[in-house]
């Protein structure tokens, strides 16, 4: 009798973790579908922004309606901006030609010095918010398409421990230093050691080019202004060119810099590895030496 009771709770026990298991696969096939379902968008509408910006080029058509109505409206152009450039960062649309007519823009809105503060903080927002929104998508959302994406980046796969002791100071080097493009650096960091806070602080660290960006574009506005009225030009023009000069200047020395650094922590890294399978190798080779037969 109590092994039949025995035997009949073992079929039960069993029936619920069947029943368990059974739920825990269909929960995580419903998440892979919805997963899929959404990665395909995401897919299908970035290869449309690369078929399109070759092609047609609405999309720069549309991206250039949008600065010449952000032109005429200014104060609700500032947020808007911002929204843009986050979906943008998120879409992988290039920023450049954002960043650029931000500073058209705002400088003939609002004059060269105020107009690149507005752009450079209207850029640095949304990049900074679409970044972190990329960051947490590589990591939760689309790892295994990310993981792809870094075998094209082999710096990552070499700095991902490094990472966890070095984190901010990584990330900052490779905001400075244009190893990888802005947008694929957001989702492969999601799936490196590198956490959310020190991925967010090195941020920052974009706003050298962000500025030097929006200079370029307000100062083409400036340029057009002085030629249109005839006032000042020359001294406009001299004004301009120095500051492209020195600004450009500046951020090449800083990624010169940040490459080197970068390049030291990879070499390091790469001697670590070697010496760790060295010892590896002798600590294996002492084992069989030191095996007595029996």
């Amino acid at each position: 009798m109590a092994i039949c009771i025995a035997e009949n709770e073992n079929e039960l026990s069993l029936n619920r973790q069947e029943t368990t298991e059974e739920a825990k696969m269909k929960t995580t096939k419903n998440s892979r579908i919805k997963k899929f379902i959404i990665l395909l968008f995401f897919v299908g509408f970035i290869s449309f922004v690369i078929v399109d910006s070759t092609t047609t080029g609405n999309i720069r058509s549309g991206i250039s309606s949008l600065l010449e109505w952000i032109e005429d409206n200014p104060i609700k152009g500032f947020f808007v901006f911002i929204c843009v450039y986050f979906v943008a960062t998120i879409l992988f649309i290039p920023g450049s030609i954002l960043t650029l007519g931000a500073g058209f823009v705002f400088g003939s809105a609002f004059g060269l010095g105020p107009g690149v503060a507005l752009a450079s903080l209207s850029v640095f927002v949304g990049a900074s918010l679409g970044a972190i929104a990329s960051f947490l998508l590589g990591r939760y959302l689309f790892r295994g398409w990310v993981q792809n994406l870094t075998k094209k980046y082999a710096v990552f796969e070499a700095l991902d421990v490094a990472f966890q002791e070095k984190g901010l100071r990584i990330s900052v080097l490779l905001r400075l230093s244009p190893i990888i493009p802005f947008n694929a650096n957001n989702y492969i960091s999601g799936v490196t050691a590198l956490t959310l806070r020190d991925y967010s602080l090195a941020l920052f660290a974009i706003l050298p080019g962000t500025i030097l960006y929006c200079f370029l574009g307000a100062s083409a506005g400036s340029l057009t202004d002085s030629a249109s009225s005839g006032n000042n030009a020359t001294l406009t023009i001299v004004v301009v060119v120095v500051g492209i000069l020195f600004g450009a200047i500046a951020v090449g020395i800083t990624s010169y810099y940040a490459k080197k650094e970068l390049n030291k922590i990879l070499a390091a890294r790469e001697n670590e590895r070697r010496e760790n399978e060295e010892l590896q190798q002798n600590t294996s080779l002492y084992g069989i030496m030191n095996q007595r037969p029996e």
